[in-house]
């Protein structure tokens, strides 16, 4: 009886949490459903009483939101897609090969966690102003892959440091070559690390604003998180409008994390075990 007690009130708390949790999800729901009027004059807990499904049609096509949205999605995976590769090729060459920089190089890449991101905005500005890519996607692909890279390596680190040598060795034997090696044994047993570190990438990118804020102008390659700001007026801010942008731009990325949490959980669990 103690026991079920326990598990009972552990459920409850439990609970709680999530509703905790799900709340704000479900109140932006009916945010993005309100008028201004109803915005401003009601309870901000109050179910709105005519709600405008309009909102959302309005925005997709009026706000240019599928076009911000199909930026996005194509910034996100283009990023995520060059980090992944360009950090399992130096996390690889770090933990796999015997030469004297190796530790040099990643205590580089480490440094890079402790760089302020906010502090590289001027510099950044000046070289990408220098190369013409202001107002070019690819200086939001590379900042992102820059900026990720880091925490990308420091998550493979254990996993790849956990991987059997003897492996390689079997592979060697057999006559493999360093890349055969990387692309036929070593990277199909870093799919589960690797999709953590792609959701976790997914996730930073789909939400960042500050560099697409900064690099980019024109609306043509603004992205979700700064498309936002087109249904705030000098005069004028309909709210509606918004909470349906920001409903639109969390479900992509809420969808993904409930489909993926559990690789979340594995690929971190299995790259901090070392043995």
């Amino acid at each position: 009886m103690g026991s079920r007690l326990g598990f009972g009130v552990l459920y409850l708390i439990l609970g709680i949490l999530a509703v905790i949790q799900i709340y704000p999800l479900f109140w932006l729901f009916l945010f993005s459903l309100k008028t201004n009027q109803e915005v401003f004059g009601m309870s901000p807990f109050a179910l709105p009483q005519q709600p405008q499904w309009a909102n959302y049609p309005k925005v997709w096509s009026q706000g240019h939101i599928n076009l911000y949205f199909f930026n996005s999605v194509w910034y996100t995976v283009v990023a995520v897609l060059l980090t992944i590769i360009l950090a399992s090729f130096v996390t690889f060459a770090i933990t796999r090969m015997n030469w004297k920089l190796s530790k040099f190089v990643l205590g580089l890449f480490i440094v890079g966690l402790m760089i302020p991101l906010h502090s590289t905005l001027i510099p950044l500005f000046n070289f990408f102003k220098h190369v013409h890519l202001i107002n070019n996607p690819l200086s939001v692909i590379l900042s992102y892959t820059a900026f990720n890279l880091p925490v990308t390596i420091m998550i493979l680190l254990g996993f790849y440091q956990a991987i059997p040598r003897e492996i390689e060795e079997a592979g060697v034997m057999d006559g493999c070559s360093v890349h055969r090696i990387f692309f036929r044994i070593v990277l199909p047993l870093t799919t589960p690390v690797l999709a953590t570190t792609a959701i976790i990438n997914m996730i930073y990118n789909w939400n960042e604003f500050v560099f697409v804020n900064t690099f980019i102008s024109s609306d043509r390659w603004k992205t979700l998180t700064v498309g936002v700001n087109n249904f705030v007026g000098q005069y004028l801010t309909d709210w509606g409008a918004i909470g349906a942008t920001l409903m639109i731009s969390i479900l992509p990325i809420l969808i993904a994390f409930l489909l993926l949490s559990n690789r979340i959980v594995e690929g971190l669990a299995a790259g901090s075990v070392k043995g």
